[in-house]
């Protein structure tokens, strides 16, 4: 009797380890040998319009994104294209899009940035009145956030980001041509500045790719991806000290995935404003150049510049170079739809990105 009890209780424990082995086999743990990671799902191509505000963050990783805005020869926006209107190349190859949408709501995360340089002297006040309205304007509480930054020779971080409208209305007001020693107005100065004096020479300077550059990097980098990014310049384009170049701006720029919007406004008396360059930053990044002949003008540049800013398309592809080099690709919209062509529309995007390395594909959020 013994014997046949130990014979069953063997048979019983047989059973129990076949049954843990066939488990295991079928569902292996996290720890098991066996455990292989699972593949990221191939993306699947989406169509639609108006999609929600986080969409665009759902996208796959692998996916580059472009937002593009498009408007006729009367510079009005065209909100009804579709996926089959257009095509995307890059490095003039064409790619397959996975995702075609209207971002109309996007939440935004911008910087103004005021030259406040001998230049500005006189149009300063108009700049302030512009830039308050167009906070009061645009921001919405608990969904965008704005900083301001004012810049000579040096940047100087005035109201860093914040959903608050009035911290921003405050520190426009506080805005002000601080002039270097010796200034008597004019652009002309009296007198020399001290032997130590090298915040003043900076002062009587203007280094707009220095604050562009840093803008983009200290300031809007870390902000959320669900967000667009933008920077407001006010500014003549003439750039007259700094350690970076026209190129390193608009490279950080494109790297921090911010569009440039430039508000060329400036005294005469000081040469105008120099609307090449500043038609040059904003084309590359995807932004858009305004020139202004007077209040009126400003005013309605800044309220373009909100209506741009809410009503683009976001286009998804995933390239045919897969290499994580961290190469530049030039990047091109085109409208493919006869009848859209015959119209000359003007499609506005960044005009290229800085693809992904290994480095940034390992990072840990």
């Amino acid at each position: 009797m013994f014997y046949r009890k130990l014979l069953v209780f063997a048979f019983v424990i047989f059973m129990a380890w076949m049954g843990l082995v066939h488990s295991t086999a079928q569902n292996p743990s996290v720890n098991s040998p066996l455990a292989k990671p699972q593949p990221s799902p191939t993306p699947t191509p989406k169509d639609g319009i108006d999609v929600g505000d986080d969409d665009i963050v759902r996208v796959d990783t692998q996916l580059t994104n472009i937002l593009f805005t498009a408007t006729d020869k009367q510079r009005r926006l065209i909100i009804n294209l579709k996926q089959e209107d257009i095509r995307i190349l890059e490095d003039g190859k064409g790619q397959q899009i996975f995702t075609f949408a209207r971002q109309a709501d996007l939440p935004l995360s911008l910087a103004i940035l005021i030259d406040t340089s001998g230049s500005q002297e006189r149009t300063l006040p108009s700049e302030k009145e512009a830039a308050a309205a167009f906070v009061d304007a645009v921001l919405r509480v608990a969904k965008d956030e704005a900083a301001l930054i004012t810049f000579t020779g040096e940047a100087t971080l005035e109201q860093d980001l914040t959903g608050n409208p009035q911290r921003l209305r405050r520190a426009i007001d506080r805005v002000k041509f601080i002039p270097p020693s010796g200034y008597i107005g004019g652009g002309q100065t009296v007198g020399t500045p001290p032997i130590s004096g090298g915040n003043q020479n900076l002062a009587g300077s203007t280094a707009i790719w220095d604050a562009l550059f840093v803008t983009a990097d200290e300031v809007l980098s870390s902000t959320s991806d669900k967000t667009r990014r933008a920077i407001i310049l006010l500014s003549d384009g003439v750039n007259t000290s700094g350690k970076y170049k026209l190129d390193d701006a608009v490279q950080q720029a494109i790297k921090a995935d911010t569009a440039i919007y430039s508000i060329g406004i400036g005294d005469d008396f000081y040469g105008g404003v120099n609307e090449g360059v500043l038609r040059k930053i904003s084309e590359k990044t995807g932004g858009r150049a305004f020139f202004p002949r007077n209040e009126d003008d400003l005013r309605k540049a800044f309220e373009q510049i909100q209506i741009e800013l809410r009503s683009q398309y976001l286009v998804a592809y995933s390239p045919s170079n897969s290499k994580r080099d961290g190469t530049y690709r030039t990047v091109k919209v085109e409208i493919v739809n006869a009848d859209l062509k015959k119209q000359e529309l003007v499609l506005r995007h960044r005009q290229g990105y800085f693809a992904k390395t290994e480095e940034t594909k390992n990072k840990k959020p």
